[in-house]
């Protein structure tokens, strides 16, 4: 349908050391990813207000801060699931825990907190990942177990200190999301339908006319994504060891490949120019890096007008 885009190799930026690959046993690893030998699995890239890159670590409830010098540091650990990460102006950093529910953890004061554990008298399928809005209103999905087989998965809004109110049901596996506002769309990653839905929000806080904004063909399906100040949307694609750049009519403009491993679960936008995508090749704890021909769209967590 396209012309193959451009490729480039993505570089290893950053490893997690063997000292802390985890070996104990881990139910997630032997349930989730049908491999319990693994001894990492990292999700969930995102940069703070100092610009440190942080990422969790699902199966061992591990929340890593990653320094200047490209040297990992335990934050702290918890009995948890911890997948998408995202800070919030105040310096909290959220959580989409796949067993707790929606998270905040305080780095000051090395606290953590149940934000929610359900949704109203309905329990949570198991959470995802979550994008901050420019109000300070979340939204976050509610993956589960959902696929083809149980197209259950959901996406919630959320506003400051308020109840998740449903925008969208009926979802296969919803998973990494990001919010354009120049025309108040979600672009949601649909993984078991191997696409990108484009999801309006109606003013009553409702999804408007949903469709596929990009369909998408082998590994296991899109997960993670991010936006450039462009518009461009960068699409992890976990099992094909790749990113993919889209411009904002859905045409591949650029594929970044990794060198290390086929799990490119998820990204975020960084570095001195902000043009830097990092991403979690998760079951080698490794983290890539590649350039981008523009930098990231200024997230939430990092507006000057908000107070911090």
């Amino acid at each position: 349908m396209f012309q193959p885009p451009p490729r480039v190799t993505a570089e290893v930026y950053a490893r997690l050391p063997d000292v802390l690959q985890d070996a104990s046993p881990s139910y997630w690893s032997r349930v989730q990813s049908g491999n319990p030998a693994i001894r990492s699995f990292l999700e969930g890239p995102s940069f703070d207000r100092s610009g440190a890159l942080w990422v969790t670590d699902i199966p061992f409830g591990r929340l890593f801060r990653i320094s200047a010098d490209r040297e990992f540091e335990l934050v702290f650990q918890y009995d948890g699931e911890p997948n998408g990460l995202k800070f919030h102006a105040d310096g909290r950093a959220f959580i989409a825990d796949h067993r707790l529910g929606l998270l905040a953890f305080d780095p000051q004061r090395q606290t953590l907190e149940v934000v929610l554990g359900r949704a109203e008298l309905d329990g949570f399928r198991g959470l995802n990942d979550l994008f901050f809005l420019e109000d300070g209103s979340l939204l976050f999905t509610d993956q589960g177990q959902t696929g083809l087989q149980d197209p259950t998965g959901r996406l919630f809004h959320c506003d400051p200190g308020g109840m998740p109110r449903l925008v969208l049901s009926n979802i296969p596996s919803p998973n990494g999301l990001v919010h354009d506002p120049r025309s108040n769309t979600v672009y949601l990653a649909v993984t078991r339908d191997n696409a990108i839905w484009r999801v309006p929000l109606r003013p009553n806080g409702q999804a408007g006319r949903t469709g596929r904004f990009i369909r998408m063909s082998g590994g296991i399906g899109p997960d993670g994504l991010a936006m450039d100040c462009e518009g461009n949307l960068a699409v992890c694609h976990p099992g094909l060891g790749a990113v993919w750049l889209f411009n904002r009519q859905g045409e591949p403009i650029l594929r970044i490949d990794s060198p290390v491993g086929r799990m490119t679960t998820n990204c975020a936008f960084g570095g001195p120019q902000g043009r830097t995508l990092f991403i979690t090749e998760s079951e080698t704890g490794v983290i890539l890096s590649a350039e981008c021909p523009a930098p990231g769209v200024s997230l939430f967590s990092h507006e000057d007008r908000h107070e911090a």
